[in-house]
C-alpha cells in the first residue's frame, strides 16, 4: 500500500479515538466530575497516539510536515462533522459546509508545489 493511503487510513482511525477522547465524554460522562472525564480521555487518546505516531512517521518519507497537517486537519473535520451530527445528535448547520470548502482552499495551497505551482 502506497505511503500516502497508509498515512490516511492510520489517521483516520487514529481521528475516530481522538474525536471520542476529545468530545465523547460531553454525552457519557456529562453528569461526572472533569477529571473522571480527562482521565478517561487520556486512556482514549493512548490508542489515538499509537496510530497517529506512525501515521506521522509513515507520511513524512513522501509528505512535508505542512502537508501532513493540513490532511490531519481534513481528515479531522471528516470525522468529526458525522460524530457531532450522529453521536451527539448536533443540529446541521450550513458552517459544517464553508469550513470544509475552507479546507479544500488550505489543501490547495498546502499541497500547490508539490503540482508545480
Amino acid at each position: 500500500m502506497p505511503p500516502v493511503f497508509q498515512t490516511v487510513l492510520l489517521l483516520l482511525c487514529s481521528n475516530v479515538f481522538m474525536t471520542f477522547a476529545w468530545y465523547g465524554h460531553l454525552k457519557t460522562l456529562s453528569d461526572r466530575p472533569w477529571f473522571v472525564a480527562a482521565l478517561a480521555s487520556w486512556s482514549i487518546a493512548f490508542f489515538e497516539y499509537l496510530l497517529m505516531v506512525p501515521a506521522n512517521r509513515i507520511g513524512h518519507t513522501v509528505l512535508d510536515v505542512g502537508q501532513l497537517k493540513i490532511l490531519q486537519e481534513v481528515i479531522t473535520l471528516s470525522v468529526f462533522i458525522p460524530f457531532a451530527l450522529l453521536y451527539l445528535k448536533e443540529p446541521f448547520r450550513m458552517d459544517f459546509l464553508y469550513a470544509a470548502l475552507c479546507m479544500l482552499g488550505a489543501v490547495y495551497f498546502m499541497f500547490r508545489p508539490s503540482f508545480g505551482g
